[in-house]
């Protein structure tokens, strides 16, 4: 097609989310068979970048969460995006692959196809489960629904079984992110309920649930122990996601990325070996008291002895912590 039919179908369906992406699409193609690579990866960027922004439509009014459900559910602002966490190139092209997913969900759906909504997070405590969902959410403009899954299973059990129906049935006729914080609650739950009939009876009723919703955002479930979790769990997830403890690529990564803001006086780089094993968690909190340290100080710059210090602080409650784990 002519480049000037191609701009005036593009600004015809400016507003118009799917229309627009198909007729960019189209442009970026065109650069492609005319081998101008540079131009079409910026575009291709450019548009996905434009796609973060854009909100879902027909959100409306949010549905009001059951009274009942209060107690064992939060509702997140989500204020964190893409650039405050770190993915590795798998997630990264795992995530992505979800986010077009779902913005082409209609069109998917037309083929007779189901699109990926429930996701399983699986990792050790600190790697990016929890800020991902938050990302997750912003990134698509949904709200997030925080389950305290521990919570939830500790309630009087005659009306467990009737509060997860609540809140399923809230996430199928609500679009949102619906995470079920601690899912590991319910590997220890299978575990441990021997012969306590009703228990049994909840814990099943929740997995019948997740296996049956079809919801109208993402189902998202986080778990710090996943090799306890039975086959039964696994196969009701559509994707399965593992965060791993930070290499020393990321490791780097985060580093240069907290203090890019700040003036330092040492490469942060430079001092991996210090911070080797930690999670993204205690990075964060290394990077935040080395930061403040420096302003207590009354100085203009991080220096290598304000990080120290961090590093010491995030070694002993470390220390404490292992003491107590045995």
């Amino acid at each position: 097609m002519a480049r000037g039919e191609l701009m005036k179908k593009l600004l015809a369906s400016y507003g118009q989310d799917d229309s627009f992406r198909a007729v960019a699409e189209e442009i970026i193609g065109e650069e492609e068979r005319k081998n101008n690579r540079v131009l079409a990866r910026t575009l291709r960027q450019t548009l996905e970048t434009l796609g973060h922004s854009v909100k879902p439509k027909g959100l409306g009014t949010i549905i009001p969460f059951p009274d009942e459900v209060n107690d064992f559910v939060q509702r997140v602002e989500p204020r964190k995006s893409a650039q405050n966490i770190l993915l590795s190139a798998e997630n990264t092209r795992i995530f992505t692959g979800l986010l077009r997913e779902y913005r082409k969900s209609e069109q998917i759906k037309m083929h007779g196809l189901p699109v990926r909504s429930k996701l399983l997070f699986c990792g050790p405590p600190g790697c990016g489960k929890t800020l991902c969902a938050e990302v997750f959410a912003n990134e698509l403009g949904l709200p997030l629904f925080v389950v305290k899954l521990d919570r939830l299973m500790s309630s009087y059990l005659g009306e467990t079984a009737t509060n997860i129906r609540k809140i399923f049935e809230f996430a199928r006729r609500q679009p949102c992110v619906l995470f079920l914080d601690e899912f590991d609650a319910i590997a220890r739950t299978r575990e441990d309920i021997g012969e306590h009939s009703e228990l049994r009876r909840v814990v099943n009723s929740l997995l019948l649930f997740i296996e049956q919703i079809q919801p109208s955002g993402f189902l998202l479930a986080a778990t710090n122990l996943d090799r306890a979790l039975d086959s039964a769990v696994w196969r009701r997830f559509d994707e399965v996601v593992w965060f791993d403890a930070p290499d020393e690529r990321m490791t780097r990564k985060f580093l240069i990325n907290a203090f890019k803001n700040v003036t330092t006086e040492f490469e942060p780089a430079s001092l991996l070996d210090e911070v080797t094993g930690y999670s993204y968690a205690e990075l964060e909190k290394i990077s935040i008291q080395a930061i403040k340290l420096s302003i207590l100080g009354h100085s203009r710059s991080v220096s290598e002895h304000n990080f120290h210090d961090a590093v010491n602080d995030a070694k002993r409650r470390k220390k404490r912590a292992d003491r107590l784990a045995v």
